[in-house]
């Protein structure tokens, strides 16, 4: 029982590691469209999803801010129940979503239109109706998830982790965002005390 349970596991994490390194082999000049964008953005970069892709996307949101590029995170069903109005011309949305066909994730894009705000996808498909409909499109490419059942959002939600940290750790170093930066946000805890001694 224990070398099965331990062969599940290392099963688990070898479908992930199998699906990162699909995700590295895909990093095209899509990635420099999108962090010039970010780069050239004067507001905010709001991170939009449901379900895990939204938990993934408040991670993010959350990374982004402490790295020197303020961000917050928008549920996408909440979005159309006025949370849209949080959003302004200069700002950028990343929509998260693995099929890019989520009923939740395309309802707010014609207010995104008529607002201005400048769309980004991060999905598994670009010739999906959320890789249509956006100004920028970044492939998160998965053969399958990492459960048994290929259902659970378990690679998908990890490669759009990975990538989406890549992106803020590029634009923190191309910023400069310093030590002492880091600082300023993040006085607590022990990365605080650690950075303010």
């Amino acid at each position: 029982m224990t070398s099965e349970v331990l062969s599940l596991v290392t099963n688990t994490i070898d479908n992930e590691m199998e699906t990162l390194e699909k995700v590295r082999n895909s990093v095209d000049d899509r990635y420099h469209d999108v962090i010039d964008a970010i780069l050239a953005c004067r507001g905010k970069v709001i991170f939009m999803g449901v379900g895990k892709s939204g938990l993934i996307g408040r991670k993010l949101a959350a990374t982004f801010s402490s790295t020197g590029t303020p961000a917050f995170f928008v549920h996408a069903t909440e979005s159309v129940h006025g949370d849209l109005g949080m959003i302004e011309d200069r700002d950028i949305v990343i929509l998260i979503s693995n099929s890019g066909e989520t009923r939740e994730v395309l309802a707010p894009l014609p207010s995104l239109q008529v607002i201005g705000a400048k769309t980004i996808a991060f999905t598994g498909n670009l010739t999906s109706s959320l890789a249509e409909k956006t100004d920028l499109s970044l492939l998160i490419p998965i053969d399958k998830e990492a459960d048994a059942l290929d259902l659970a959002p378990t690679a998908s939600s990890t490669a759009v982790l990975v990538v989406g940290d890549a992106i803020a750790c590029t634009i923190s170093e191309l910023k400069k965002f310093s030590k002492e930066d880091f600082a300023i946000f993040h006085p607590g805890g022990s990365l605080g005390k650690k950075l303010t001694q």
